[in-house]
């Protein structure tokens, strides 16, 4: 034990480095876990729209809309999120899956949802783009 705390001393640069790495890896998982909604991939976004009525729901702006979007899903850009979020399902419970281009928008629309208590948000990791990279169907609107 002496011989590691004299190695704990010499080195107690890399013991403050790797108590902070610890640090950062507790508070990143601690906000996925508690942040009320999923990350999903393209893939198990296809088993939630087909097994469980998924209501898809794309907030990207309108121009981007019109390049090609998921089959039946609902256009609502994030900057009207705010104002219709409480009219997109009137089950709380039903499934939404939310999407933009890369899945940076669709973390903040699953944020507004979860606050307006819909219990089952989930955003697609990698938006659109994962969703055309996996070779899944789009249509264009």
């Amino acid at each position: 034990m002496e011989e590691f705390t004299d190695f704990a001393i010499r080195n107690y640069h890399l013991f403050i480095a790797l108590i902070v790495v610890l640090g950062l890896i507790l508070w990143t998982e601690a906000r996925r876990i508690t942040r009320g909604y999923k990350e999903i991939t393209p893939a198990e976004a296809v088993t939630l729209i087909n097994q469980e009525d998924a209501l898809v729901l794309d907030v990207r702006e309108a121009n981007e809309h019109g390049q090609g979007s998921i089959i039946n899903s609902k256009h609502v850009a994030l900057s009207a999120l705010q104002q219709k979020a409480d009219n997109l399902s009137q089950n709380k419970d039903r499934p939404i899956l939310v999407f933009c281009k890369t899945g940076n928008r669709s973390s903040r629309a699953c944020k507004i949802l979860t606050g307006r208590h819909y219990t089952r948000v989930f955003g697609l990791k990698g938006g659109i783009t994962a969703w055309t990279n996996d070779q899944l169907p789009v249509v264009k609107q």
